[in-house]
């Protein structure tokens, strides 16, 4: 226990105001020093999904893109999303939008380094990452933070919060209300049909994974913005109200400056876990992209965002907004969403987004054993990247039995470390990304 609550309050810190003050202020100057790119160059981006690349990879960008938010519009679209209103309330939704608009300009460089600091694995195949970025772009001086990364990267993309969530939903919509008790058994066995099930994909490779993700994140993205839709529809007369509430209470100084800030870092903190932009994730996805222009990458990995923390979170906060029950005690996630579906849907509304959840859970899985594969191949070679899938399957079991307390502070600050190496690279690279888009930019003005 005191293990735990020790490891709770260097969370807290670690996932405080430094960490806001690295991610948002770092991905402000970013997006100030790229002269706005993700608001000016938007169309331009979206056209870029229709160019056939011709370099080194194994993916195109667009599957890159569908890999990477197939990890991003996750778990935490749904239950981190209530985690944060119930933590910070209304207001931390608008310091998501925040997030979502400077993470833009950061996974623009992030997927620009990608294409640009390319290396080579132990097996002479091209990779991406933080980790070549850090030493083909610093310098192998810099390794160490290198395989810092890869160390905290292997723990941070294990998917314990997805495993976790997703047990807690099966077992409140399914496996109670037929009569079965929440037993440590019942756990196990949800986890080790979960791990049997993302085996079967993982264990393909990271071609297997983004076929997937190119057909499911699509489905998926959209059902969810049709089943969203309709409870806009049935509610319209509150929605103007609903969004006045959430920009009044992101800058509501009732209980002053101190809660005001205590708000924003909320909504920074589980932007952070939605949208992974400067956590490095990103970098690891693109860098498999066959693309051989950084900056046309870049257009494309700076989409990602904007779909998860930008659309897919706001299409979780209507719902729970509108039912109003998210004044709970204790940090709740899948247990309020699915409470407010259910009041705005009576009958079926926790079945449908059941099934939504099902797939942004396994969609993340897959995704998420990748970027942990990558890390473990960078420090103990490709070849031997079998035994960390073993473990990520195993560990998919350990996390359908943890509180869901433990998951949320393990994730969050093996996120928040992996976000020193990534942003410090970006900071100190970003430069020569400036230069390269003067070149690109001229050559493609429109």
């Amino acid at each position: 226990m005191a293990a735990k609550h020790i490891l709770t309050l260097i969370s807290d810190f670690v996932c405080g105001y430094p960490l806001f003050v690295w991610l948002i202020g770092g991905g402000l100057f970013l997006f100030i020093y790229s002269g706005a790119v993700p608001l000016r160059r938007l169309r331009q981006a979206v056209h870029s999904l229709r160019i056939v690349q011709q370099g080194e990879g194994q993916i195109t960008s667009f599957q890159a893109l569908m890999s990477a938010i197939s990890s991003t519009v996750g778990m935490g679209n749904i239950a981190g999303v209530a985690i944060a209103i119930v933590m910070g309330g209304p207001g931390a939704i608008f310091w998501m939008w925040v997030s979502a608009l400077v993470g833009m300009g950061t996974k623009f460089f992030e997927g620009t380094l990608a294409i640009m600091y390319k290396g080579k694995d132990n097996l002479g195949n091209t990779q991406g990452g933080p980790m070549y970025i850090i030493c083909n772009g610093l310098g192998k001086k810099w390794k160490p933070l290198a395989v810092f990364f890869c160390l905290v990267g292997m723990i941070g993309c294990l998917c314990v919060m997805q495993a976790n969530q997703l047990t807690e939903s099966l077992i409140t919509v399914f496996a109670t209300p037929m009569g079965y008790s929440d037993t440590v058994g019942l756990r196990s066995a949800i986890g080790i049909v979960m791990g049997i099930i993302v085996g079967a994909v993982v264990l393909g490779g990271i071609q297997r994974i983004s076929r997937l993700a190119t057909k499911i994140v699509p489905v998926m993205v959209g059902s969810y913005l049709l089943l969203v839709l309709y409870i806009i529809l049935t509610h319209l007369t509150e929605i103007p109200q609903l969004f006045l509430h959430i920009i009044h209470e992101a800058f509501n100084l009732r209980a002053g400056f101190g809660a005001l800030a205590g708000v924003a870092i909320v909504g920074a903190r589980r932007a952070m876990y939605v949208n992974e932009a400067g956590v490095g994730t990103a970098s690891l996805m693109h860098g498999a992209s066959r693309n051989s222009e950084p900056v046309r990458e870049g257009l494309v990995a700076m989409l990602g965002p904007a779909i998860d923390s930008g659309l897919v979170c706001t299409l979780t906060a209507i719902p729970i907004l509108l039912a109003g029950n998210y004044h709970v005690e204790g940090v709740k996630g899948l247990y309020v969403a699915l409470n407010a579906f259910q009041t705005l849907l009576p009958g079926c509304g926790h079945y449908l987004l059941m099934v939504i959840i099902f797939f942004f859970a396994f969609s993340t899985m897959f995704s998420y054993s990748y970027y942990g594969m990558k890390c473990f191949g960078y420090l103990f070679g490709m070849d031997r990247t079998r035994y960390y899938n073993y473990f990520y399957l195993a560990m998919i079991v350990v996390s359908c039995i943890i509180s869901l307390n433990t998951v949320v502070v393990v994730m969050d600050l093996a996120f928040a470390l992996m976000s020193i190496p990534t942003m410090l690279a970006i900071l100190l690279l970003a430069p020569r990304v400036k230069a390269q888009m003067a070149n690109y930019f001229a050559r493609h003005p429109h």
